[in-house]
């Protein structure tokens, strides 16, 4: 894209600019008939290949599957924004459910699992351009900024006392956004590549001896019994680690909604580009906005950034290539200008879309049926690259205390094990409820940042209760 808008310039699609760096992996076999194992894990982004990776650490002796409809990592883990941090989708409605005691568990559980991602990556040789500087929330508005100080205050209830509050000016001694007013910022966060660490991860869990087959979709789950089209594959434990592509399983069309996220990337800025905006610390960046988005500063010096744009598809479809839109490229072009207005004559070079799994009270959940040998992770609502390898982690304590190779542990009696969620409303009501709800939150955006008073936009409150939240 050129500094005038036009995108003649700018890759779209291509899976993502991670793919475009990186170069897609070299394909490994599909399952060649029917075969047994002793866990067989479908899905092979970063929750199956964690949950391969841990169980087969622990047990080395299983005989491990994974099945991966297109290559290791080509859904949510090789296209989101590399932000590793400690954020769980659900958190409040846990506490509300088991209690604060608990919440606060699950919480420092997950500010563990950032530093568990990053001592296990160096552990097994994975540079995976990993930085840890930290997440840094803006707020550009009044109403932002209230929402900030609570949040801030919240965070800190849930037990993260080294979390920090700054104002306008220790904001921009960190990154200079332009008319940010406050920012909070907690030391639980990471800058990484995602699909350097997925194309690590999977080559670190065929080295231990778990086999992967890829371009092998899975179209049923049946207790003991993963079904595809070369072969089923029949195992005591059936785990699925489909998180956005779920729907596509049978029976599965309404337990998690495939939220699409686009993203954009820039080409390289120069010193004195990043001179004009700071950003030396490689935080991870965020705001407070309805509509939020979501950035980085990459290793080699671009910046990526996301957002909505089309957020859902009708009857829970998903896209392929991960092709964006033309206005949702201008519309994140828009964002990075608004955030840093220096950088008006940079070019995007590359954008791409993805979808993750938003189940419909918005909680990330981790569940084994004991009666079937069925599992499942996912509706991380966006916060995957870390909630992920808690997941895997969950998922592993909990098949070797059903299968009597251990007892309870801290991770099993996490609030977020064996939730039950109820499907999401038929079609055309989840189209219209999602669509409704966005052009709410859009709505409340544009007029916090016009009237300037410090109250959230009613509007945005009542997309919470459709929401579900």
């Amino acid at each position: 894209m050129s500094s005038t808008g036009s995108s003649g310039s700018t890759v779209n699609g291509g899976i993502s600019f991670w793919y475009a760096q990186e170069g897609t992996p070299d394909p490994r076999e599909p399952l060649p008939g029917d075969t047994s194992a002793d866990v067989c894990i479908v899905g092979g982004g970063y929750t199956g290949l964690w949950t391969a990776y841990y169980l087969k650490k622990a047990v080395p002796f299983l005989n491990i599957t994974v099945l991966e409809a297109k290559f290791c990592g080509y859904g949510a883990s090789g296209r989101n924004g590399g932000w590793l941090y400690n954020g769980i989708a659900g958190r409040d409605r846990y506490a509300r459910l088991h209690g604060h005691d608990a919440a606060v568990r699950l919480q420092q559980a997950m500010n563990d699992t950032v530093t568990e991602v990053v001592r296990v990556a160096a552990e097994e040789g994975i540079d995976a351009d990993i930085h840890q500087g930290g997440v840094l929330e803006v707020a550009h508005s009044p109403a932002q900024l209230a929402r900030l100080k609570q949040f801030h205050a919240v965070e800190i209830a849930f037990g993260e006392k080294d979390r920090e509050l700054y104002g306008a000016r220790a904001t921009a001694d960190r990154i200079r956004v332009s008319g940010a007013v406050g920012s909070t910022w907690t030391p639980h966060g990471a800058r990484l590549h995602p699909v350097k660490l997925v194309k690590g991860l999977a080559a670190a869990v065929e080295a231990l001896g778990v086999t992967i087959h890829e371009s092998t979709p899975v179209t049923e789950i049946k207790p003991k019994h993963a079904i595809t089209p070369y072969g089923t594959v029949r195992a005591p434990y059936v785990l699925r680690c489909t998180e956005g592509f779920t729907a596509s399983l049978a029976g599965q069309r309404r337990t998690w909604l495939p939220m699409n996220s686009s993203m954009i990337a820039t080409e390289p800025l120069t010193d004195a580009q990043w001179e004009s905006i700071g950003w030396n610390g490689l935080e991870t960046l965020g705001d407070m906005a309805h509509a939020y988005m979501y950035a980085q500063r990459t290793a080699d010096g671009r910046i990526a950034l996301g957002g909505r744009g089309v957020p859902y598809r009708y009857a829970s479809k998903t896209d392929n290539d991960g092709r964006t839109q033309p206005q949702t490229v201008e519309a994140l072009r828009e964002i990075l200008i608004r955030f840093f207005p220096t950088l008006a004559g940079v070019s995007v070079a590359h954008a791409w879309s993805g979808v993750l799994g938003v189940p419909r009270d918005w909680c990330a959940t981790v569940t084994l049926d004991r009666s079937t040998g069925l599992g499942w992770a996912g509706g991380y609502v966006g916060s995957g690259v870390a909630t992920t390898n808690l997941a895997a982690r969950t998922l592993r304590d909990l098949i070797q205390q059903d299968s009597g190779q251990s007892g309870p542990t801290d991770l099993t009696s996490l609030p977020w094990v064996n939730l039950k969620v109820r499907k999401w409303e038929p079609e055309p009501l989840r189209w219209l409820g999602v669509q409704t709800m966005y052009a709410a939150y859009r709505t409340a955006d544009h007029r916090e940042s016009t009237t300037h008073t410090a109250t959230t936009a009613p509007i945005a409150k009542i997309a919470d209760r459709l929401a579900g939240r």
